[in-house]
């Protein structure tokens, strides 16, 4: 299936979030990608989605009269390696987790509600197990189209546990998307819009553990998510999770065109907060490579990893332009043609203000990156697309 963009329709937003009264839920069976993509991805607004998993195989394989089938996920799946979070014991801003194999989490399924199976990466481990298909409101992947094809790594999760489990506040890695569908069981969402969380902070700047451990009068929302539903968590959105009910849910934290800046200032933030830190180490050799290890370490990527990242999307979009490439994407969807010109136009964006910062500047790695910007220009000069 193929998804495409509006031309005339893809001008970025700035979304008052003062305004947003309640969470829409919206049915994929009369909704487009093209309404999504203009109503909640650009406006960055969180939104629950029907039916969008009625013909998975996970969805009549993996349950049985409404809750989870374990002699199917053991049959298949108990050789897997998983990591359980013990939600009782907190360990910083997490819960302390353990490796362990599916079989070894499932013995003590009937006995316990404290443990919950996290970030399980199955589709990796099982490149051909087909227990679910993106749905096409999600196509747009840049992070696990980058992540899939060039690091043998992956950002597409199962999450599995009884009822009582539940994942602290916080907001997603990179301050990407993400989405989850309840393929059984029933989900407690409570979200804060961005910059409510600065509110949320005690008098060491530090952000609650569990919101329930606190009184607070902040703008919220709380959403009760059903099986076969979607949900749809925009960036920087922080938010905590309950599970209602023994739930197993299908996830993917997701960059693309929309979110590619916020990812960008948010890796930019955490690098300055780096420097600030160590900031009386200054004057020592290596300061900045030192501070790029750390931001790599925390954050997830550096500089030249984002780099990468996006010079891997950048040529992939320039050959598909060009018919050198197929259109074709790793989850089977098909990019159109409005859509390709719509990310190349964010990553030359993105790409000019990281090309302009100092830490990119002063080093010898990012040069092809000017290259990179004129061909774009090139390319797009020669299409009519009004953008």
């Amino acid at each position: 299936m193929e998804f495409d963009v509006d031309p005339t329709n893809s001008n970025q937003t700035t979304t008052n979030y003062d305004q947003i009264i309640n969470i829409s839920t919206i049915d994929s069976n009369n909704f487009s990608y093209g309404d999504f993509f203009a109503n909640y991805m650009q406006k960055n607004v969180p939104c629950i989605i029907k039916n969008v998993s009625n013909d998975w195989q996970s969805t009549h394989k993996w349950v049985t009269n409404g809750q989870p089938n374990i002699d199917h996920l053991m049959a298949n799946y108990q050789d897997t390696k998983v990591v359980i979070y013990k939600c009782s014991e907190r360990y910083f801003n997490s819960q302390k987790c353990t490796e362990a194999t599916l079989a070894q989490y499932l013995k003590d399924w009937p006995e316990t509600n404290d443990f919950y199976l996290k970030d399980w990466h199955l589709k990796l481990q099982r490149k051909n197990d087909q227990f679910y298909e993106v749905p096409i409101y999600f196509a747009s992947d840049w992070l696990n189209e980058y992540f899939v094809e060039c690091q043998e790594d992956d950002y597409r999760f199962v999450y599995m546990g009884q009822k009582g489990t539940w994942t602290p506040l916080h907001s997603d890695v990179f301050g990407s998307f993400s989405w989850s569908v309840n393929v059984c069981g029933q989900k407690k969402w409570l979200f804060f819009p961005p910059g409510e969380e600065n509110y949320l902070k005690d008098s060491n700047n530090i952000l609650p553990y569990d919101i329930a451990e606190i009184n607070h009068s902040r703008k919220c929302f709380e959403v009760l998510q059903n099986p076969g539903e979607a949900i749809f968590v925009p960036s920087g959105w922080y938010h905590q999770v309950w599970n209602m009910e023994d739930t197993i849910s299908i996830n993917h934290n997701w960059v693309n065109g929309c979110n590619i800046n916020l990812m960008w200032q948010n890796m930019k933030e955490n690098l300055n907060r780096i420097k600030e830190e160590i900031k009386d180490c200054k004057t020592m050799d290596g300061f900045n490579a030192h501070c790029q290890l750390m931001l790599k370490s925390l954050f997830g990527l550096n500089f030249q990893g984002f780099f990468d990242f996006l010079v891997f999307i950048c040529k992939k979009r320039l050959a598909m332009m060009q018919g050198e490439a197929s259109k074709v994407l790793f989850h089977g969807h098909s990019i159109g043609t409005n859509h390709i010109v719509f990310d190349l136009m964010q990553i030359s964006k993105v790409l000019k203000d990281f090309l302009g910062c100092d830490d990119v500047i002063s080093s010898t790695n990012f040069n092809s990156g000017n290259c990179l910007l004129q061909e774009i220009v090139q390319i797009l000069g020669n299409k009519d697309f009004a953008f």
